[in-house]
């Protein structure tokens, strides 16, 4: 299988459209998590300008555990509520940061990154994991990424 990452045009609302169509493709017929959770951080990681770190933590139970990432090497584990990984898994809520140093106990596995977007991933009420992307530009996520990466991550549940 080849699969293209084909450059995103218009605004960014319909980027993220775009994007979300080629997750689908990507995870189409796919059930396993590892292997869609690894292609789908990889799309992000290359279609989206200015991020550092893409990637997913999955929940065993007591914590959070690094999954499929592109980036720089992650913190491996995660308690729920520390950090903005483990605020996003025990409020179930999106946690846009545009300033991680600003965050009280953020977890620093990158020094390179200013800001930070987390989506929890819940099907069922149960809690999955997360979906976590990080910038080194202050400021780099807004609402329109929150809707973007929560319908991405929604198209991640809905495969496996």
């Amino acid at each position: 299988m080849s699969f293209v990452v084909a450059d995103l045009t218009g605004d960014r609302t319909e980027q993220y459209r775009q994007l979300a169509a080629q997750a689908e493709a990507l995870v189409a017929g796919e059930t396993d998590r590892i292997a869609n959770a690894a292609n789908l951080a990889a799309l992000v990681f290359h279609a989206l300008p200015d991020v550092n770190w893409v990637g997913f933590y999955f929940y065993d139970g007591r914590e959070l555990v690094v999954g499929p990432f592109q980036g720089k090497p992650a913190c491996v584990r995660i308690a729920l509520g520390k950090g903005v990984c483990g605020t996003a898994a025990q409020t179930r809520t999106t946690q846009l940061v545009p300033d991680v140093h600003a965050f009280e106990g953020h977890i620093a596995c990158d020094a390179d990154t200013r800001s930070e977007i987390v989506v929890p991933l819940v099907r069922d009420d149960a809690l999955i994991g997360v979906f976590d992307l990080d910038s080194p530009r202050p400021g780099r996520f807004d609402e329109v990424d929150r809707a973007g990466l929560e319908s991405i991550a929604e198209i991640f549940l809905t495969a496996n």
